[in-house]
């Protein structure tokens, strides 16, 4: 069985690497044979199951991702999402405005996102892309979708710092919800 995926003409040569070098280590990883076309078309061939999840990678890699970053797809816990900015802006200057948001100034939202999110951003072209672990990852795509929204940043770095904080409790075995006082018996109703 053949798989085709299509990438933007400008990511053909991340995908490729000097000489190939990228390409050749894709196939040996990914355990499928690929040929591109210089419009961006790539084709994959192998088992279903390698097809499958090389679908994944090469889509990642050409929505701006390095393809050492992509190749996480591969591990059974993590995931991918892709946010299509056309969706949530109608004129350039808007889609130009939230793509600021998104990354921030020097970099610094999109960094925060990617620490306390514990994932990876990709802002390229119209689209936001999240590679994260599984459990991870919406607590990311949700704080990429709020700054899209144009909820303020300080809000959106706290909702991750507050994640964050749970999941390092979960992680101790303190759980989420600690009782704070003992629990009175209820009231027995009159007979």
């Amino acid at each position: 069985m053949t798989e085709i995926v299509r990438i933007p003409h400008e990511r053909i040569s991340a995908l490729r690497g000097d000489g190939d070098a990228t390409l050749q280590m894709l196939e040996r990883k990914l355990k499928c044979s690929m040929d591109v076309s210089d419009e961006g078309d790539v084709e994959l061939e192998g088992e279903p199951v390698d097809e499958f999840f090389g679908k994944s990678v090469i889509r990642a890699i050409g929505r701006g991702f390095e393809p050492h970053i992509a190749l996480k797809l591969l591990k059974d816990d993590y995931g991918f999402h892709l946010i299509d900015l056309r969706d949530y802006a109608s004129k350039p200057d808007a889609m130009t405005r939230i793509k600021g948001r998104v990354i921030g100034e020097k970099g610094k939202a999109r960094q925060i996102v990617e620490q306390e999110g514990e994932c990876n951003l990709a802002i390229w072209g119209h689209t936001v892309g999240v590679i994260g672990r599984l459990e991870t990852l919406d607590i990311a795509t949700t704080a990429v979708f709020k700054l899209i929204e144009g909820q303020p940043h300080p809000a959106v770095f706290m909702y991750l710092e507050k994640n964050r904080r749970r999941r390092e409790q979960d992680e101790k075995g303190m759980g989420m919800w600690v009782q704070k006082k003992p629990l009175k018996e209820p009231k027995k109703a009159k007979e």
